[in-house]
């Protein structure tokens, strides 16, 4: 794992992600060069765990903020909003949620 997060390429994003046919879950290594920030957003739909693998930073949440070191884990519940900030470091995490289903075409409810 630690040879995505030293010397990738990628300057910040997405370093890896899984993409194995049949899978149940998605998960993303996800990188962000010192103090760059994942902007505050909310996931209506899914859980999320979040499992830093190196570097550092912070996770604000409306109600709290807290640090993130390596081998730190955070569940994310569903519906709760978010951002995410790198440390001096940098910071990688892993995300590891429910895969999302596929769009789909249904009828509206009550048809």
């Amino acid at each position: 794992m630690h040879e995505l997060v030293d010397d990738s390429p990628v300057p910040s994003g997405a370093r890896w992600t899984l993409t194995e046919p049949g899978r149940q879950l998605d998960a993303n290594l996800i990188h962000l060069p010192a103090r760059q920030r994942v902007d505050t957003h909310s996931e209506p739909d899914l859980d999320v765990l979040l499992v830093v693998v190196a570097g550092d930073g912070r996770v604000g949440t409306p109600d709290e903020e807290q640090t993130l070191a390596d081998g730190n884990v955070v569940w994310l519940p569903r519906g709760s909003t978010r951002n995410i900030t790198a440390g001096t470091t940098g910071l990688s995490y892993l995300t590891i949620h429910r895969r999302r289903p596929g769009l789909q075409i249904r009828n509206r409810p009550g048809q």
